[in-house]
């Protein structure tokens, strides 16, 4: 039975379509719209919680993006884009592989609900931002440092991350101009013939967002579409 990927559009659950696109494995995309901002009912009815990505796989269901795509490789990659414990940068990929869940994208969204307080959330609104700065800092300097961000070669890792990076930004535009290295990492994704067959079939109509600017938020999308 074929894989099926259940994709929110304009989310997280791009990195599995992603994800199988590098590993050349079969799979059916079924594609979810916003309603106008949330998960519609056809997520809800897969998963409780509204959360996407869903996988399913003959009786299984499965949601979690980490959890989904760690699936994915082992039982359908065979272990291609992760690197195993005998690799030595073994302990790189298991990091960044989780960073961008565990630390990275939290962060994110705590900046983006403070900045949404009437008063600007004060010092702790501050404190929290300068945190996420030091996060973008810290990317940036390793991979001012190395071509991916478990070393020399493209993992999982780096399906993890750039959802933060680029897609995420529509809901907390920030701008990433002064990021160098990250900005030449984004130009080197966006080139990877799996990303380009991913975005084609997920997300086609998104823009890319490898440039520093902020871009345009999706609650202004909305509202520019008449739905909001």
């Amino acid at each position: 039975m074929t894989l099926t990927i259940h994709h929110l559009q304009v989310s997280q659950s791009e990195r599995l379509p992603w994800l199988c696109e590098e590993l050349d494995i079969p799979y059916t995309l079924v594609l979810h719209q916003r309603a106008p901002i949330f998960s519609p009912q056809s997520i809800k009815d897969l998963n409780p919680l509204g959360q996407a990505p869903v996988i399913q796989d003959g009786s299984l269901t499965l949601a979690e993006s980490g959890a989904c795509a760690e699936y994915i490789i082992h039982i359908h990659g065979n272990g291609k884009l992760a690197l195993p414990p005998s690799h030595k940068n073994y302990a790189d990929y298991l990091y960044w592989f989780h960073f961008a869940n565990g630390s990275l994208q939290p962060l994110m969204a705590m900046v983006m609900m403070l900045s949404r307080i009437e008063n600007g959330g004060g010092d702790y609104a501050a404190s929290v931002l300068e945190r996420f700065k030091s996060r973008l800092a810290f990317v940036d300097a390793r991979l001012a440092k190395n071509t991916w961000l478990a070393g020399d070669e493209f993992t999982a890792a780096d399906i993890m991350t750039v959802f933060t990076f680029t897609t995420a930004r529509v809901f907390y535009p920030f701008d990433l101009t002064e990021y160098l290295g990250i900005l030449a990492y984004l130009e080197r994704v966006v080139q990877r013939e799996g990303y380009k067959k991913a975005r084609a079939k997920a997300d086609p109509e998104l823009e890319m967002m490898t440039e520093g600017k902020a871009p345009r938020s999706f609650m202004e999308r909305l509202k520019a579409e008449g739905k909001l």
